[in-house]
């Protein structure tokens, strides 16, 4: 492990923190633990920054989906077959990645959040209802099929293409195409992530390209922010999860038009 001053070790810890915290409730949290590990590490190679995030988010990711498993209305059957195809969609992905520009990508991302900020705001009945809540929205064989093949497949090729926002976009697409509340699809969506996790961490552990040790510290912080974030989500409802929701929308179009306007 690099040397590391007391000062950056505390604040990668309380950003790891704060990252299990929304990652929990709305997804996102890659927003604020991948910069502050680049931050924090300027030195340090890129694949161990992204092998090192990986290892510390799975951790509070399969904490919080144990919260949310216990607690919820959760189909684990249907979450973990969305998680295996978007498995499948992210390794698709992160093989094409090398030859498509995220310049090009950042423009296209940006219209697509904006777009599903301006939905949420001007729909405030949406993910307040969960599926066979007496709506008439019943989840059919189809719906879950276009789940498990879209979003699963989609959102996971986006996810190894070019990552950013990925449980946002799954908690949204869940909560459209299977007609759960923000609740519940915040939990699904924590079952697929450790899927798509899994199969990353595996990846960057056998190219030898995790902090394993600094990892382990910042994880237990994941872990307590990720069972705090999602013992709130589970108490306060989907109006709370819907506020963090758009919170996190926004300030990922903020960051990704950083990124455009200094690349």
């Amino acid at each position: 492990m690099p040397e590391i001053t007391l000062t950056t070790l505390v604040i990668l810890c309380l950003a790891a923190a704060a990252a299990g915290w929304i990652d929990a409730v709305v997804g996102g949290g890659g927003l604020l633990l991948l910069p502050a590990l680049l931050l924090g590490l300027p030195h340090v190679p890129a694949a161990h920054i992204l092998g090192t995030n990986k290892a510390v988010a799975i951790v509070g990711t399969s904490g919080a989906a144990v919260t949310y498993v216990r607690k919820a209305p959760v189909q684990v059957g249907t979450a973990v077959r969305i998680g295996l195809m978007a498995l499948a969609g992210s390794m698709t992905g992160a093989f094409f990645a090398a030859g498509i520009s995220s310049d090009v990508l950042r423009p296209v991302i940006m219209v697509v959040l904006l777009a599903v900020a301006a939905f949420v705001m001007l729909r405030p009945s949406f993910g307040t209802a969960a599926a066979g809540d007496g709506t008439g929205k019943r989840v059919t064989r189809a719906r879950t099929v276009t789940a498990i093949v879209l979003v699963g497949g989609g959102i996971g090729f986006y996810d190894g293409l070019f990552g950013p926002g990925t449980g946002t976009f799954l908690v949204l697409a869940l909560t459209a195409v299977l007609h759960l509340d923000l609740v519940t699809a915040s939990a699904t969506a924590k079952i697929v992530n450790v899927c798509t996790n899994a199969g990353a961490l595996a990846m960057f552990a056998y190219q030898g390209t995790v902090l394993w040790q600094l990892a382990a510290l910042m994880a237990v912080f994941n872990l307590a922010g990720a069972m705090l974030g999602a013992r709130m989500a589970l108490r306060k409802g989907s109006d709370f999860v819907r506020g963090v929701l758009l919170v996190v929308v926004f300030s990922l179009v903020a960051k990704l038009g950083f990124d455009q306007w200094t690349a």
